[in-house]
């Protein structure tokens, strides 16, 4: 049905550019990782659009550390292991909870500004958090500064090249050995870039979704290529929506930080009652799954569209302070959160599958490496603590680049590679039509709430696009498209089989969490179909 490379193609035919480590993304996984390995190895960064675009840029509540004396790392492994709903790896969880804290001062010492407070690191506290350990920058803008910090320290490095504006088509492989990745170069021309380790750094897929709080390049590249290579990937149906993201008239769907909550912001309905008492004893800072379907069970009961936010009683000067980016963005629409209630509504966020690997990052395909929100560690289980995703990134980017440093060199050339489809049928449908169609497909079918009826449906829509597989693409548009539909696919039929409702996964056939049953972990492969896999979280 998903063929192993996208396109035609004959590697003795096409140029071969040689590295030592490729890095595939701009996020804080891809720049920290290409850091550290860039002490002893050539490393090439290849971004489809630039270092600076990436969903980390946008990530603006913070990264989560054990700083403060009066936290633990006990305690933020137990709140990570709730929030993730029975289907962390406990290993995983202790991994990033220990080692956490010494990633947050190699960001400081490449550069990264955090916010202090009388001359020591701020803390906040965010959703389903037991103690103030979110580290932030610019109030409410950690990522941008993580990423401006990283960029500067990649963009200066002599044992790093930057390929701007680049694809990874497709990822070369060999008796289950990755040889590096098939390239289009901004003009069209494909090449073959070789070398010893390949790490996908490629993000989320916020993009399947018509109402996202992702940029535009969130389109699950990573996971569909890595699909294709013959990676195993893990639960891919869990999908996190963003209980709060601006939902106004003229504005796109921005991210009304967990961290406004967390700081005393309350959420009620358009009757202006508040409302998450009868939901949750955590109210407002109760789990990000919980918050979002109590938002949508709202919408609901009073026919509307959004919910509001309201820190109006907290005081005006430090609300700027604190959000100043929040604070702008809704100016500049006409909206003051000092005084008014902030219309929101649940977003497409953050993806907890996607390509398993084990507790150095390696993939089920020698030589092929996974980190950040493409990557499924197991630290986020069925649902995401929050600003666990920045912390995650740069624990196992280390553990990626000690892995790597033991590697022996790559012996096979691939120059015997080919594919040889005949693919000529050229794509007739705009491209921007059937993508818009696949994420309305998303939203109304394997959204937030599911059932077999909904799922059925969308897997019937989702498989009349599969005629794309066997037509000559050329743009990026075209591939990126079939990336989309590659994750579609594979999130849609793995919801189906998931019978029950457990974390970023909701069955309104099956409301109940099913541990007797479902205390497992659905993995997808190419040639081997569904497996599963028992969930060893405590």
């Amino acid at each position: 049905m998903i063929p192993q490379y996208l396109i035609d193609f004959d590697l003795n035919e096409i140029p071969v550019i040689d590295t030592d480590v490729i890095v595939i993304g701009s996020g804080i996984a891809g720049l920290f990782t290409a850091i550290k390995a860039s002490e002893d190895r050539r490393v090439t960064v290849i971004t489809k659009k630039s270092l600076m675009e990436s969903n980390t840029r946008y990530a603006q509540g913070g990264i989560a550390a054990v700083i403060s004396d009066e936290d633990s790392p006990a305690s933020h492994r137990e709140d990570t292991l709730m929030a993730g709903a029975g289907l962390c790896s406990s290993d995983s969880v202790n991994i990033l909870v220990n080692e956490g804290p010494r990633g947050v001062e190699e960001l400081i010492t490449l550069g990264t500004a955090f916010d202090l407070e009388n001359g020591e690191l701020a803390l906040t506290k965010e959703g389903a958090h037991s103690h103030r350990r979110i580290l932030h920058a610019n109030g409410d803008a950690t990522g941008y500064e993580i990423v401006r910090a990283l960029s500067e320290q990649v963009a200066g490095h002599a044992n790093i090249d930057i390929w701007n504006d680049h694809f990874v088509i497709d990822l070369i492989t060999e008796d289950n050995e990755c040889l590096g990745a098939l390239v289009q170069r901004p003009d069209g021309q494909r090449v073959f870039l070789r070398g010893n380790a390949t790490i996908l750094c490629s993000g989320g897929s916020g993009q399947l979704y018509r109402y996202t709080t992702n940029p535009e390049v969130a389109t699950g590249d990573g996971v569909a290529i890595a699909y294709r290579a013959g990676a195993l990937i893990r639960d891919i149906e869990f999908i996190q929506f963003h209980p709060t993201s601006l939902c106004y008239p003229g504005a796109p769907r921005f991210l009304i930080s967990e961290a406004v909550r967390g700081e005393g912001a309350i959420l009620r309905n358009i009757h202006g009652e508040r409302f998450m008492e009868r939901y949750h004893e955590l109210l407002e800072l109760a789990p990000r799954d919980i918050v979002a379907r109590a938002i949508v069970s709202e919408m609901e009961a009073t026919k509307s569209s959004v919910v509001y936010l309201d820190i109006t009683h907290e005081d005006s000067d430090t609300i700027k302070q604190r959000f100043p980016t929040i604070y702008e963005t809704c100016i500049s629409y006409g909206l003051d959160m000092t005084s008014d209630w902030i219309p929101v509504a649940p977003a497409a966020h953050y993806m907890m599958g996607g390509v398993q690997t084990d507790q150095h990052g390696e993939t089920s395909v020698t030589r092929l490496f996974a980190c950040g929100e493409v990557s499924s560690t197991g630290v986020h289980g069925a649902n995401r603590l929050a600003s666990n995703s920045l912390s995650e990134a740069i624990v196992f980017g280390r553990r990626i680049v000690e892995r790597i440093r033991g590697l022996e060199p790559l012996t096979k050339s691939g120059a015997d590679i080919a594919c040889r489809e005949n693919r000529q049928d050229p794509v007739m449908q705009p491209i921007v039509e059937r993508r818009l169609k696949l994420q309305k497909v998303m939203v109304r079918q394997v959204g937030l709430r599911r059932s077999k009826e909904g799922l059925m449906k969308g897997l019937e829509e989702l498989k009349r696009q599969l005629p794309i597989f066997g037509a000559a693409l050329h743009t990026r548009e075209q591939l990126e498209f079939a990336n989309m539909l590659t994750c579609a696919l594979l999130l849609a039929e793995s919801a189906l089989a998931r019978e029950e409702s457990r974390g970023g996964h909701y069955r309104e056939d099956f409301p109940e969490r099913d541990d007797a049953r479902w205390r497992r972990h659905i993995l997808r492969h190419r040639d081997k179909g569904m497996l599963e896999e028992i969930s060893d979280d405590v």
